[in-house]
């Protein structure tokens, strides 16, 4: 199975023969993926070098065209090394264009604590008007992609290395049900979903599955919670835990509520290792997953 990454590149290169109206912006990072696109189309694949906030600017810049630019590099040099200019050029200006990261929280753990990005998303959430997408699996990732690239808004695509087994239906943007119980509703984001039902089987809970996240989906939480026997919410993301306990929070507000969000934590794990390690250090593995969400939802 190919990767999400791999799965963006082979998509957009396709789609930048349909639509002339896109254009892709990298910085350096997936180059060489892009270079028979970049052939067919010298013009709408653009490379500026290892310069970042350039590369916001430009994309930008091409949407102020009427382009529809797609953006992509890793997440820590898309979204915060830039940030300025994402708020900037995109949400001041009022125009739209695509953000496509790879490396997610700590894809590449050997390339250190500079290539990794667990506050992305809460970062973007500081900012109006952007979609985040968070898929699971490649199949999903190209369907998201699909589907901003053909839009006008500002979206953000989070790819990552890991992956669900199989893909799950996308048929809108809204949370959807893959699992129904009564104790308690637990929403995995993205490629969090596998590990999510390993931890919960067995047990009587609701597991929704998320691969858009803002807009956060607070009908499909505020029809999970009353279907169940408990108002118990635990929120399972690949990056910065709590980033949504805020968003769960206001979707129940008048309902009495407990809301626990399950992440990465914000101390910085020194040692390399390897993806499967991050994922146990920070308790996102199925055995710590079950232990957290079954103490406490009381099991």
């Amino acid at each position: 199975m190919d990767t999400m990454r791999e799965r963006f590149i082979s998509t957009t290169s396709r789609l930048l023969d349909d639509h002339p109206r896109l254009a892709v912006v990298l910085a350096e990072i997936s180059r060489d993926g892009f270079a028979p696109a970049a052939r067919r189309h010298p013009d709408r694949v653009i490379n500026v070098g290892i310069r970042e906030q350039l590369l916001i600017g430009v994309g930008g810049g091409l949407a102020l065209t009427g382009m529809r630019p797609v953006v992509h590099t890793f997440a820590s040099f898309l979204v915060e090394r830039p940030f300025e200019q994402v708020k900037l050029d995109f949400g001041h200006q009022g125009v739209g264009g695509v953000l496509v990261s790879a490396g997610g929280s700590y894809d590449w753990p050997a390339g250190g604590f500079t290539h990794m990005s667990p506050g992305d998303v809460a970062l973007m959430d500081t900012l109006d008007g952007w979609h985040i997408h968070v898929p699971g699996h490649p199949d999903e990732a190209e369907a998201l992609i699909r589907r901003a690239a053909a839009g006008d808004g500002r979206d953000y695509v989070r790819l990552s290395e890991q992956s669900n087994a199989r893909p799950r239906p996308l048929s809108g943007p809204g949370f959807h049900t893959v699992r129904e119980g009564r104790g308690g509703v637990v929403i995995a984001v993205g490629p969090m979903l596998d590990n999510v039902l390993a931890a919960t089987e067995g047990l009587d809970t609701t597991v929704l599955y998320a691969t858009t996240v803002r807009p956060f989906d607070g009908a499909a939480v505020r029809r999970a919670v009353a279907a169940g026997d408990a108002a118990d919410v635990v929120i399972v993301e690949p990056y910065l835990a709590g980033t949504s306990t805020a968003a769960a929070n206001d979707a129940l507000s008048d309902i009495p509520h407990r809301v626990l969000g399950l992440g990465v934590a914000r101390r910085e794990l020194r040692r390399y290792g390897q993806l499967h390690e991050h994922l146990a250090a920070q308790g996102l593995d199925p055995a710590s997953l079950r232990e957290r969400i079954s103490a406490f939802l009381g099991r």
